[in-house]
């Protein structure tokens, strides 16, 4: 099974610029996905990481490689629409070479544990078939807060 951006939107609350998978290539329902990141120098991290010589942050390495590991958790849950899989951990985090403008970053999430209201999961990032970025990643279900909103002159708030 694939997605595309949509699809993965149906199962991720992020939104640009913190959604950062592009596509999932395969699936695995509860075993393994992988996902693409096509990292452009548009990118807003790249203003400041660095402005002479950017480098994706390896923080949103990691968190690439979690949105990917949540879509695995999100199918799985049928009131996925109610739900967020949140980060609870993150070991044995390695990072290998620097990606940057121009890179796809092909991310390879297994699962290692899976639970109902947590999993366990290996993911690693690779860049052109080269290990970037390994790390053990654990997320927990949580109840998704709803939105109460009200009316103004000025339009709909969120409260």
């Amino acid at each position: 099974m694939t997605l595309d951006i949509q699809e993965i939107m149906n199962f991720l609350p992020h939104r640009f610029p913190f959604l950062l998978l592009d596509r999932i290539v395969e699936f695995d329902p509860g075993k393994r996905v992988v996902a693409i990141k096509n990292v452009t120098i548009n990118e807003q991290f790249f203003q400041g990481h660095f402005p002479d010589y950017p480098i994706m942050p390896g923080v949103l390495v990691v968190e690439a490689m979690a949105q990917a590991g949540a879509i695995i958790m999100m199918e799985a849950i049928p009131d996925h629409k109610t739900k967020l899989a949140v980060f609870s951990g993150i070991e044995r985090a390695k990072f290998r070479r620097s990606v940057t403008p121009g890179d796809q970053l092909r991310i390879e999430v297994n699962v290692l544990s899976f639970r109902p209201r947590a999993g366990r999961m290996e993911g690693k990032a690779y860049v052109d078939g080269k290990l970037a970025c390994e790390a053990t990643l654990t997320c927990m279900m949580v109840p998704r807060a709803a939105k109460a909103a009200t009316e103004t002159k000025e339009g709909v708030t969120a409260e």
